[in-house]
């Protein structure tokens, strides 16, 4: 299921850059399923970024990439004044 989200993700992306809104929207009901589908066996940092719609944080994930910069949604690194 992870090479379907990640090729969702790069799709959504491309869609994105291309202000292609039928790819955005269709894209983006792919990866709300696969979410709802995989929620129980997928990685849960990929479960966090894929229900906070934290799509290019997603893609990162699955392209191995570990030093994800923590956005406001994140532990004590993401709150001011930590």
């Amino acid at each position: 299921m992870e090479t379907q989200i990640k090729d969702a993700l790069g799709a959504l992306l491309e869609a994105i850059k291309n202000a292609d809104r039928q790819g955005i929207a269709g894209n983006m009901a792919k990866l709300e399923d696969h979410l709802e589908q995989g929620r129980e066996t997928l990685h849960p940092q990929l479960v966090h970024f894929l229900a906070n719609r934290s799509y290019a944080k997603a893609h990162l994930f699955l392209g191995g990439v570990s030093d994800i910069p923590v956005g406001v949604c994140g532990g004590r690194a993401g709150r001011a004044g930590s």
